[in-house]
């Protein structure tokens, strides 16, 4: 644990504790997405899925660099994983992307995999208004999760026809604003 970086946090007025229990559901949320996205990857098939499944993909991997970016800040606040994976999952930020009863319906996977990162958007817009001047190294963890996930939501909501975004899938690079925490 790095004992500074928690002293420090604490000083700025933000909970350690609470940050903790976000930061953990958040890694909670980040590992089950990647775990039920590729249930929806693989089933994103035929003339209507094959398109998007490049894009689920993409998501898919950098919502698992998420949860490695955000290991190591709960261990340095003091904090851990449950020990259980059940436990775990039950703890998530978000609820399960589950596949929709209808695994061909593909408007219904959208609405999941959309549904899902606006969650996570909503998850990470809110650590970084807590930690917003106070703790720089979360603030920039979280922010940097955020830009992403805005735009996989971006591009699952323009499949859906919520109008364009502006966004475009990156070609051969995944987690361009996480990678400098995988290092």
């Amino acid at each position: 644990m790095a004992k500074v970086a928690r002293e420090m946090v604490e000083k700025s007025g933000v909970s350690v504790e609470e940050l903790l229990d976000l930061l953990v559901s958040n890694a909670a949320a980040e590992l089950t997405t990647y775990y039920y996205y590729t249930i929806l990857r693989t089933n994103l098939v035929g003339l209507q899925g094959e398109p998007i499944k490049e894009i689920a993909e993409t998501a898919r991997i950098e919502d698992r660099n998420h949860f490695e970016a955000l290991v190591p800040r709960i261990l340095e606040l003091g904090g851990k994983l449950p020990e259980n994976m059940v436990d775990f999952h039950n703890q998530s930020a978000c609820p399960p992307a589950s596949l929709p009863k209808d695994p061909s319906d593909t408007m219904a996977m959208l609405r999941v995999l959309v549904e899902a990162e606006r969650c996570a958007v909503r998850g990470y817009t809110y650590i970084c208004n807590l930690t917003a001047g106070k703790d720089h190294r979360t603030y920039d963890l979280a922010l940097a999760i955020l830009n992403e996930e805005v735009e996989h939501e971006s591009w699952f909501s323009e499949f859906l026809g919520e109008g364009p975004s502006g966004h475009f899938l990156r070609r051969g690079e995944t987690s361009p604003f996480v990678s400098k925490f995988l290092r």
